[in-house]
């Protein structure tokens, strides 16, 4: 009677399955986490958080290596919002922070431009009409995994709670997450060089 209480309360089942790790903070995640999640992905890099910024601190030579991952084959993606959309101003007068979300968007696109053309990478800004739902949850994909924040009310990404998920289901919570950016991704505009 004892053990399979203990084997439920132990092991996932379910959905709860494709949950590896959960943190009260993005912060909190390793940036250990992140480069190595980045630096494993073989077909699938997609960076769908309202600016992206934190990449280039967070991971040395980041910019070598989304160049590299791209020019292996792996689809890198980057989808940021409209550094001069309304749903960007609205943001930052809600964060009232001195680094702008706009700033943040900016000092992403500066990073990627000193890429130049790079064949596999693409960067787009979110739709108008899906602005207020890319900014309100950011999913980052690294092929069968990905880091997950839904953003809180009035806090800036790194202090709202980060999900690490893997598939495991086709119609699990990671599909689920992955078809929401996926739907933005579809939408979202073509950054011009």
């Amino acid at each position: 009677m004892i053990w399979p209480k203990a084997v439920r309360d132990r092991v996932k089942t379910g959905g709860d399955r494709e949950i590896l790790r959960t943190y009260p903070y993005r912060s909190a995640c390793p940036s250990t986490v992140w480069a190595d999640l980045a630096a494993g992905a073989q077909h699938e890099l997609l960076l769908a958080g309202f600016t992206n910024y934190f990449f280039w601190p967070m991971i040395p030579a980041f910019s070598a290596l989304i160049r590299r991952k791209a020019e292996a084959g792996c689809r890198v993606r980057v989808l940021v919002g409209d550094p001069a959309g309304e749903v960007t101003r609205q943001r930052e007068v809600i964060e009232d922070v001195p680094l702008s979300v706009s700033t943040r968007i900016r000092m992403t696109l500066g990073e990627l431009d000193r890429l130049g053309h790079v064949e596999g990478l693409e960067v787009r800004f979110s739709a108008a009409e899906d602005a207020v739902n890319h900014v309100s949850l950011s999913v980052f994909r690294f092929d069968e995994q990905a880091l997950v924040t839904p953003h809180l009310a009035r806090l800036v990404g790194h202090d709202s709670p980060l999900l690490h998920l893997k598939r495991h289901d086709d119609d699990g919570m990671f599909e689920r997450f992955a078809e929401h950016a996926e739907e933005l991704w579809g939408r979202a505009v073509p950054v011009q060089a």
